[in-house]
């Protein structure tokens, strides 16, 4: 168990969520990923839903209006130490600012930007609401890496607005990975080069205990599962929940 205390260094991934219709389709939503992590789920009036685990924040469900613009995937949050300054920062290195910066109430502060590959991320500045509570164990989240057919460019934007270290991958020879480091040498994911991709976004994954399990939970509740694959780091597979929005499963070795 990963349990967060204080607010995560700048440049870490520190909340998830995911946009939903509010009603039905937040209901919905809720119903799959409890089943699927056994998450629990509190109504923050005007806030949207916070998914819980013993308790804990571990992501979000953003409730929108009906006809209004989504994602449609999970969106990352970096944590910042100061949310006008890192987004400032981004503009200058060619991202554009879609929403914010704003104050979430006591909770935080954050701002959305697209970076220049297209690629939609936020900002979490957190108060009352550090961001997930737990981390790095099953339920919840565990790494973010980006897609991207324009990778240079990519780790080119990143390294300036986070001061990331870039370091090649031996154990995945055959693709375009490169490991994105914060300045203190933890690395919080990294960045896909896939020619020929049609867009560029972040892919979140949630760790778990038994992939396959997992993939067979999502199915039954209404989701989909591409067959669970090992990996150097661990079985993986990629899932769909019921609304269309993909994201990764991990069991890492222990």
């Amino acid at each position: 168990m990963s349990l967060v205390t204080r607010n995560q260094p700048e440049s870490t991934p520190t909340w998830t969520d995911l946009d939903v219709t509010e009603g039905a389709e937040a209901e919905r939503a809720a119903e799959f990923y409890g089943a699927v992590f056994g998450w629990e789920f509190r109504a923050d009036a005007g806030h949207g839903i916070t998914c819980l685990l013993r308790g804990r924040p571990v992501a979000g469900l953003r409730t929108v209006s009906e006809g209004a613009d989504r994602l449609g995937a999970w969106r990352m949050y970096f944590a910042a130490d100061d949310c006008d300054a890192v987004a400032g920062r981004a503009v200058a290195a060619g991202a554009t600012v879609t929403r914010g910066p704003d104050d979430i109430g006591t909770l935080g502060r954050t701002a959305v930007l697209l970076d220049p590959v297209g690629a939609e991320f936020g900002l979490w500045q957190g108060r009352d609401l550090l961001g997930c509570e737990l981390v790095n164990e099953p339920g919840t989240l565990v790494r973010n890496d980006l897609s991207t057919p324009e990778a240079e460019r990519a780790r080119t934007f990143y390294a300036a607005v986070f001061s990331y270290t870039l370091d090649g991958n031996k154990d995945l020879p055959d693709f375009d990975f490169t490991f994105l480091r914060r300045p203190d040498g933890h690395e919080i994911g990294g960045v896909f080069g896939v020619p020929g991709a049609p867009s560029s976004r972040w892919e979140t994954t949630f760790e778990v205990a038994d992939t396959d399990a997992v993939a067979a939970r999502a199915t039954e509740a209404g989701g989909a599962a591409e067959a669970p694959s090992d990996t150097p780091y661990g079985r993986m597979a990629r899932l769909t929940d019921p609304l269309g929005s993909a994201f990764h499963v991990i069991a890492r070795p222990r």
